[in-house]
């Protein structure tokens, strides 16, 4: 089982590339400790900026920096980031288009008993929102670790959902397809395509195995790249298979199902399930329990596509 958080990737990944830029910046609202960035705030003092728990001068503060010059990553809990500091998000960084990544930890319900006010279930939503907002949720550390390196190349907004815990591999090391903006193929298959995000995608794999022992084909979409999401695929997913089943650690309103239903009513008219969180506060548990409640977990999405079929 792996024990690697994404969390621990981003910290690994921006301590080996900082030491070569020294325009890397990492900044974090008294959350070094949550977010995994410890080694990296020990062994970059220098590129490191403590703001406190102030998460909208947090993404302000980015902001100038990256206006001068600097590649900032902010680093700080989703349920905050996405809500308290929306405001600077949509003017300091999405409408000035400062190369600023925000780095929303211990997404969706991973906080889990501290309930609804640490949850960040609304975030695909609202930062998806904002024009010149990329938003990105990986999901295993391999898919982490390919998409903190190819955002370090660019310099524009980014928006990263990421969980609080170690989740299992989707791919294998040294062997992770991956294009920025481009929905991975996971599995192909022609009777139901199901498309995940986060780590949910997890799920959906595993879900997909089970019903080919059913004799039902499945495709499985990353679509890691939520905004902006791959139409191209959704459209040959539309037209090629029977169904469309949609899985996130997300509100069923203006996240990834609503965008896939958009855009498949609009090209490929086909039927479109999606698995979500409720418009409610969630139940009380860890994330895992959570998932099986709602339905969002490998059995849940099993049951769901053998009733639609």
């Amino acid at each position: 089982m792996n024990k690697i958080a994404n969390k621990q990737v981003i910290n690994d990944v921006l301590l080996e590339e900082s030491a070569k830029d020294k325009d890397i910046v990492v900044l974090c609202s008294d959350s070094r400790g949550s977010a995994g960035m410890k080694s990296y705030a020990e062994q970059r003092p220098e590129q490191f900026v403590e703001v406190g728990i102030a998460e909208q001068n947090l993404v302000g503060i980015s902001a100038g920096l990256a206006a001068c010059g600097k590649k900032p990553f902010a680093v700080s809990p989703a349920s905050f980031l996405s809500t308290r500091s929306m405001e600077q998000a949509k003017v300091d960084v999405a409408y000035s288009n400062t190369n600023v990544k925000l780095i929303g930890i211990s997404g969706g319900v991973s906080y889990g008993a501290l309930g609804m006010t640490h949850h960040s279930a609304t975030d695909i939503a609202t930062m998806g929102s904002m024009p010149n907002m990329r938003v990105y949720l990986p999901s295993d550390r391999f898919q982490t670790e390919a998409l903190i390196r190819s955002v370090l190349k660019d310099e524009k907004p980014a928006y990263i959902r990421i969980g609080r815990n170690a989740v299992e591999d989707v791919y294998e090391e040294g062997n992770v397809p991956f294009e920025l903006d481009k929905a991975t193929l996971v599995k192909d298959g022609t009777d139901v395509t199901i498309i995940a995000c986060g780590e949910l995608v997890g799920d959906a794999k595993a879900a997909a195995e089970e019903l080919a022992g059913k004799g039902i084909s499945v495709r499985v979409l990353d679509m890691y790249c939520v905004k902006p999401i791959d139409k191209e695929a959704i459209i040959k997913a539309a037209k090629e298979t029977k169904l469309i089943v949609t899985v996130e650690e997300h509100t069923m309103y203006g996240g990834m199902g609503s965008m896939v239903a958009q855009i498949t009513a609009a090209n490929a008219p086909v039927k479109v399930i999606n698995l979500t969180l409720p418009d409610a506060p969630v139940v009380t548990g860890k994330s895992r329990e959570i998932f099986k409640y709602y339905g969002l977990d490998a059995e849940g999405i099993v049951k769901t596509v053998t009733e639609q079929l």
